[in-house]
């Protein structure tokens, strides 16, 4: 990515956040060690994000710019996708709460039209007001043949009406496992910070979330009923023995854990997680990232599987 240039006027993609959007390159710079305003030296763009006000203009480096074209577009979408059954799922959760926030406005409570005042302007508003209380930032590196895993696998499913077989082997479990021993055996050589200690840790951390986050947050609508049946088959139905429900992290693989990674940003923005812990985190994500491509081939399914027309049907009912 870091050899492609873009030209001023040019039509772009860019990465604000962990979503894409259109923009337009305003003026062209290169800076170095002396003038750099980002951290990064080299070639830097001036973008106007289209649809937005020209407050949000800003200098980004190579990294975040994607030419426009359509497998960059196939992969916004996706990404889109993504995010807004993120922000379903949350809008869900915290249901109780504002219901309650509204009964207690109703009886009394004073504030509550001062909140409304102040939530209606949006975040870029409340970031002016106070910079000390900005969220830590998590920036991956996502390769680029994974983003052409994520486009591939948002097209197979949304448009070609196919599924990933399950259960997947390896399944995500065994690939954090895999992952963990690869680490260490690198022993001192490895560049992250205290893989004995703090691993195990992260390794766990990430299996948990898949665990809660795959049925509220990573499945498109057409997988639903397959998510369903898998619920029924390893976890609720009368066949399964108490004490031997399976994880979702034992039956699902490669294909849907990188749809929880390159998530993680959002999720880690609206979370309570430090500075600190927020890049050790985006450290050993991006290296699990880089192991990922090492081992595509072996982790990822070469072919999805066409869905019957009776499960095609159920899935729009």
């Amino acid at each position: 990515m870091s050899a492609q240039t873009f030209t001023v006027n040019e039509r772009v993609l860019c990465y604000h956040g962990p979503l894409i959007y259109e923009a337009k390159v305003l003026k062209t710079d290169t800076w170095d060690e002396s003038n750099t305003q980002t951290g990064v030296v080299g070639p830097h763009y001036y973008v106007h994000y289209k649809g937005w006000k020209q407050t949000w203009d800003e200098w980004v480096d190579a990294s975040r710019l994607l030419k426009f074209n359509e497998t960059n577009i196939a992969l916004q979408k996706a990404l889109q996708s993504q995010s807004q059954a993120a922000q379903a799922a949350h809008a869900s959760s915290s249901k109780a709460s504002k219901a309650q926030a509204a009964k207690d406005a109703s009886t009394g409570g004073r504030g509550g039209a001062g909140g409304r005042k102040d939530g209606a302007r949006g975040t870029k508003r409340g970031r002016e007001e106070d910079e000390s209380t900005r969220k830590p930032e998590m920036k991956l590196n996502v390769p680029e043949m994974l983003k052409v895993l994520l486009v591939d696998d948002w097209e197979a499913v949304t448009k070609n009406n196919q599924l990933v077989g399950l259960p997947r082997k390896p399944n995500v479990s065994e690939l954090l496992e895999e992952f963990k021993q690869y680490i260490l055996a690198q022993g001192t050589s490895t560049h992250l910070k205290d893989p004995k200690i703090l691993l195990p840790t992260i390794i766990a951390g990430l299996q948990t979330y898949f665990d809660r986050a795959l049925g509220a947050n990573l499945l498109y609508r057409f997988e639903r009923p397959q998510y369903a049946e898998i619920r029924k088959k390893y976890v609720t139905g009368p066949t399964v023995q108490v004490g031997q429900e399976k994880e979702m992290s034992a039956i699902y693989g490669a294909e849907h854990f990188l749809r929880m990674l390159v998530s993680l940003p959002q999720m880690v923005a609206s979370s309570s997680m430090d500075g600190e812990s927020v890049g050790l985190l985006r450290d050993y994500v991006n290296e699990l990232l880089q192991w990922m491509v090492k081992e595509k081939d072996r982790i990822f399914v070469p072919e999805y599987e066409s869905a019957s027309i009776a499960y095609q049907n159920i899935s729009r009912s």
